[in-house]
């Protein structure tokens, strides 16, 4: 299916923003986007694009937090304003013909959503959908007792059933029959290892912006605070919801520069690190061992794959969960060096 060739203008540039709770796929998602074959120059904005595994043959350069891929597409970090990151890619002198915004794993959308509605760039861009992914195999309708996460789902225009490979499909008909009682007319889509086809995602037109609103006026998070910027002469306003606080998260980070065990660090995952870590991500190095590593924890489940690229050899690691005791995680990672 192809997408047609149309020169959409920056007035009204369409833009996606892709929620989904800690683990859930959004990553994989983005990378899927950014490598499509549909001659689509889309931007896509995140709080890290460390995270993003870009194949190496598309990088072509990186500047002032942003990445030039070789397919026209580019890749560009929100490091403290929202409306800045978006300005950064409406001011670009070449075409762009999407934009796709990714929240962190425990943010509410709908703040998000409503910059796009209540501020200037109403004017200068059109919000096509929220899309939420889910992890198939440890979504439950508990939501993980998490306020951002039942937002996600609320929000959802598409549902992303992500990891359906993972699960039998009786449990993917299941999730699938409780989402379609809960949201009635999100576009609910199945996939594995986000792939999907870009068509049913993108230029969709499916946000109810009419109900992003509405709820904005009952909802005690979503609030607005001015921020001056010089650059463009304006004072925007954004929205702020502390929602990793709200819902009891925190954030534990480790770094060092000596390499890890790894018989002890696999003895952490697996025998120490306390259940309450929903989602851990970090670039390690382990005695014996050249190459670095890219680690990917989800729920019980996590990854090393081989990192190629060419940076110094050191670890830096982030846990995300509750109730975790950072001083105590911190010196058990001490404990896994060598």
């Amino acid at each position: 299916m192809q997408i047609p060739q149309i020169d959409i203008p920056k007035r009204g540039m369409p833009v996606t923003i892709v929620t989904g709770f800690l683990g859930s796929g959004k990553t994989t998602l983005l990378n899927q986007i950014l490598k499509n074959r549909q001659d689509l120059k889309v931007a896509v904005l995140v709080n890290e694009f460390g995270d993003i595994n870009i194949d190496g043959q598309l990088l072509v350069d990186i500047e002032d937090g942003m990445v030039e891929l070789s397919n026209g597409c580019i890749c560009c970090t929100i490091n403290d304003s929202l409306v800045d990151a978006v300005y950064n890619v409406l001011e670009r002198g070449e075409r762009i013909d999407y934009m796709v915004i990714e929240t962190t794993g425990v943010a509410d959308p709908l703040p998000i959503a409503l910059t796009f509605l209540g501020t200037e760039l109403k004017h200068l861009t059109r919000l096509d959908s929220i899309l939420t992914v889910i992890d198939a195999e440890t979504f439950t309708p508990e939501h993980f007792n998490s306020e951002a996460a039942l937002s996600q789902v609320q929000y959802g225009d598409i549902v992303l059933l992500n990891k359906t490979d993972l699960v039998s499909e009786s449990q993917v008909d299941e999730l699938e029959q409780y989402l379609r009682e809960t949201k009635s007319k999100a576009r609910i889509l199945r996939s594995q290892h986000g792939e999907v086809p870009l068509p049913l995602i993108l230029d969709v037109d499916l946000a109810e912006n009419g109900i992003y609103q509405q709820e904005n006026k009952h909802d005690d998070h979503a609030h607005f605070h001015e921020h001056d910027d010089h650059q463009h002469g304006h004072d925007h306003d954004h929205h702020h919801s502390d929602h990793l606080a709200n819902d009891g998260f925190i954030s534990v980070s480790f770094q060092s520069d000596r390499r890890l065990d790894l018989d002890k660090f696999t003895y952490f995952l697996d025998k120490v690190m306390p259940v309450d870590v929903f989602r851990a991500k970090g670039v390690l190095t382990f005695a014996a061992q050249d190459l670095r590593f890219i680690f990917q924890l989800s729920g019980k489940r996590y990854e090393l794959n081989y990192d190629h690229r060419q940076r110094p050899a050191n670890n830096q690691l982030v846990l995300i969960g509750r109730n975790l005791d950072a001083q105590l995680l911190q010196q058990q990672l001490q404990e896994c060096l060598v």
